[in-house]
């Protein structure tokens, strides 16, 4: 789906960046020394706050209750292993941050050794959460996990925790087991006041730290805030990777966006078999229409989040690669944009334009984001 709304900031957003990175709100989110004590039982956290704050052009509604605090329990709730019924799986173990909050299994592993049935999405592979999405900007987005059957991240958060493969918490349980340890009495009353830990709490706290993800350091950002074009080659580029910037905008663009920072097509069938076993949309639909339709991911951090496609049959991006250049399958359902009149397009990239797409592909990598302590786990 073309978002108009994001269009019209695209070319803008990158002059605005700027990094907060570990920055710390010493003056106005602190702890009283008793509550530190308690925290620092369990948690390697600091006095002040991490500043979890969005950098956009787009005005986003922040909640006043807090903001800082509230994405400090989001951070605490994500790595807790306590969200699954057995403690042994929390969100982090299947969207780690060293790999953009993807999983490095073509699918997770869950309760008892489960394993899904689905490679686990990257969180982190956007310019900002809220800005890429939309969630909190009451215009047209995109929605979660392959098949799109998520509304929000709220939705996904509840989706997991509650899955009998993923976590298989009650939350009713989860509730009572959060209010009884110590840091998060402390944790929740910050932002939450007496009410401490309900359900919609938990899953609002998670969100507001998902929302939190900025990805948007990369060599590739510094490029095009240097030119303030994403179509002229850059300085900061060798010539294979401008190479691959032409095209990958030429090919790739009507799908993925060239800035890397809005949604341009929500879902689509790429081609990738002519039966499907797992029907995407078509299964959640029950319209044949949608056979084979996933999600459109953005490709920021792509290096580090592989293995690719909804089933990750790809290991690496020189396979995902060769999959546009020659092995497009001509279903009903495929896309027009990977049509050539009524076959399957064959891009046919010779051996040079591999390797120059996989090395622009690698600018979008940010080595700030995954190793900012702001995202990493804080228990001890």
């Amino acid at each position: 789906m073309k978002n108009v709304f994001y269009l019209l900031f695209g070319g803008f957003l990158f002059m605005s960046l700027h990094s907060c990175t570990d920055k710390l709100d010493e003056s106005l989110h602190h702890y009283t020394d008793e509550e530190f004590e308690i925290l620092t039982r369990t948690l390697n956290i600091p006095e002040g706050t991490y500043d979890y704050s969005i950098v956009t052009n787009i005005p986003i509604q922040t909640n006043p209750d807090l903001p800082f605090h509230k994405a400090t329990l989001g951070r605490v709730l994500f790595y807790d292993k306590m969200l699954s019924v057995d403690e042994s799986t929390s969100c982090a173990s299947c969207h780690k941050q060293e790999l953009a909050f993807a999983d490095d299994s073509k699918f997770s592993e869950g309760l008892n050794g489960q394993i899904g049935t689905r490679n686990s999405l990257p969180l982190g592979n956007t310019i900002g959460f809220v800005r890429y999405y939309g969630t909190d900007l009451q215009i047209p987005s995109g929605q979660f996990s392959w098949d799109e059957s998520k509304v929000s991240i709220n939705e996904q958060s509840k989706a997991a925790i509650v899955s009998p493969i993923e976590m298989g918490h009650d939350m009713w349980d989860l509730v009572q087991s959060v209010n009884e340890q110590d840091y998060y009495q402390v944790l929740f009353k910050k932002v939450y006041g007496n009410q401490g830990a309900t359900q919609e709490n938990i899953l609002d706290a998670l969100t507001e730290f998902v929302n939190s993800f900025s990805s948007r350091e990369s060599l590739f950002d510094q490029a095009v805030a240097q030119t303030n074009n994403v179509y002229n080659n850059s300085p900061l580029f060798s010539d294979s990777q401008n190479n691959g910037k032409a095209l990958f905008n030429t090919h790739c663009g009507n799908c993925h966006d060239v800035n890397h920072n809005a949604i341009i097509m929500t879902a689509a069938n790429n081609g990738l078999d002519m039966v499907y076993e797992d029907k995407g949309m078509g299964e959640k639909t029950s319209d044949p229409n949608y056979n084979g339709v996933f999600k459109v991911p953005s490709l920021r951090n792509i290096e580090l989040t592989g293995p690719y496609m909804h089933d990750g049959r790809f290991e690496t991006l020189e396979e995902v690669i060769e999959h546009y250049s020659t092995g497009i399958v001509n279903h009903p359902n495929l896309h027009n944009f990977l049509k050539n009149g009524n076959s399957a397009q064959k891009f046919n990239f010779t051996t040079e334009n591999k390797r120059d797409l996989v090395e622009y592909l690698k600018t979008l990598t940010d080595d700030v984001f995954i190793a900012d302590v702001k995202y990493s786990d804080p228990f001890k």
